[in-house]
């Protein structure tokens, strides 16, 4: 590592289908460097084709860390993952003033870029507690018990988002106090640079390379690793996009063209929501599909020189 410049963090984020994992490959081989997986369902090994995993190619072309890692039982958060990358943040930078961090969970690069409130590991019966609140008696119940244990928190959650409601809950029962009162909001301070950017598609060429991917999951095998894994669907970690509507074809509540339309529609959807949580963060570059590597390439330099002249 010189002398001269501190070690970087480049975060690669962006909608689900925008070209992340190929563009960090891509940078990662340039610069010389290491991948960090910040995708909260590639982490589990069993599910390669359901969560788009990084190709064996491109495996075998750039180190990556926390792809298929844990298996479906294992619990983690992302409390858990800032954790684990800060400590393997030091071996990296001892191969590289780089490291590339890419994927598209919100919390997981939160955690990492702005460091995360020291709440609470749930235990599996508080979670399946507050789980039962919202599975027995629907989102009006979760929001009335919220309401109830958390007022502060429950004026400013989204009231639709059952997962932050019944998530603000099991750490209120977990914790003994509102979940409100240990929410803080500081960004921590971290002893290296972060430069994030996210590859910039119009939204119907955006939804076309998602409808697309589904496609191609499908013609990859997706159904068959959702069968291997129907046994397990009560798991946390298989509550996501994909297997949700393969499972319900399982259980004969949804035909399988339905459900493959619903797969490429809750995607999209999905993507809405990165795009409105990218929206948030002044910190993101924004990359032409064309010409992604130069210009992260142009804001590297960028840095270099202004460290150089501090």
């Amino acid at each position: 590592m010189s002398d001269r410049t501190s070690p970087t963090l480049i975060v690669i984020t962006g909608p689900t289908g925008s070209g992340k994992s190929q563009l960090a490959v891509d940078l990662a081989t340039k610069l010389g460097c290491e991948i960090i997986s910040a995708d909260s369902r590639q982490i589990y090994r069993e599910i390669p084709i359901g969560t788009a995993a990084p190709t064996a190619e491109q495996l075998a072309a750039v180190p990556h860390h926390f792809v298929g890692t844990l298996s479906l039982e294992d619990s983690y958060s992302a409390a858990r993952f800032e954790a684990d990358v800060l400590d393997l943040l030091p071996e990296l930078w001892s191969k590289s003033d780089y490291a590339i961090m890419c994927g598209g969970s919100m919390m997981y690069i939160d955690a990492v870029t702005k460091g995360i409130d020291d709440l609470p590991d749930i235990s599996p019966h508080v979670r399946e507690a507050a789980m039962k609140i919202y599975t027995e008696g629907g989102i009006e119940k979760a929001r009335k018990v919220l309401e109830a244990i958390d007022p502060e928190y429950y004026k400013i959650v989204d009231l639709n988002n059952h997962k932050r409601i019944v998530h603000a809950i099991e750490i209120t029962m977990q914790a003994g106090v509102p979940y409100s009162t240990l929410r803080t909001g500081k960004v921590a301070d971290r002893p290296f640079n972060i430069l994030k950017f996210a590859i910039d598609y119009p939204r119907e060429a955006l939804f076309d390379r998602i409808n697309r991917r589904v496609d191609e999951m499908i013609a990859g095998g997706f159904e068959n690793e959702a069968e291997k894994v129907f046994s397990l669907r009560h798991l946390n970690s298989l509550n996501t996009v994909g297997f949700k509507e393969l499972f319900a074809v399982m259980d004969g509540k949804m035909d399988r063209d339905t459900a493959i339309a619903r797969i490429a529609k809750n995607t999209r959807v999905y993507a809405k929501k990165q795009l409105t949580w990218m929206k948030k963060d002044p910190d993101i570059h924004y990359l032409s599909p064309q010409n992604a590597i130069n210009q992260i390439l142009i804001e590297l330099n960028k840095l270099s020189h202004h460290e150089t002249r501090l």
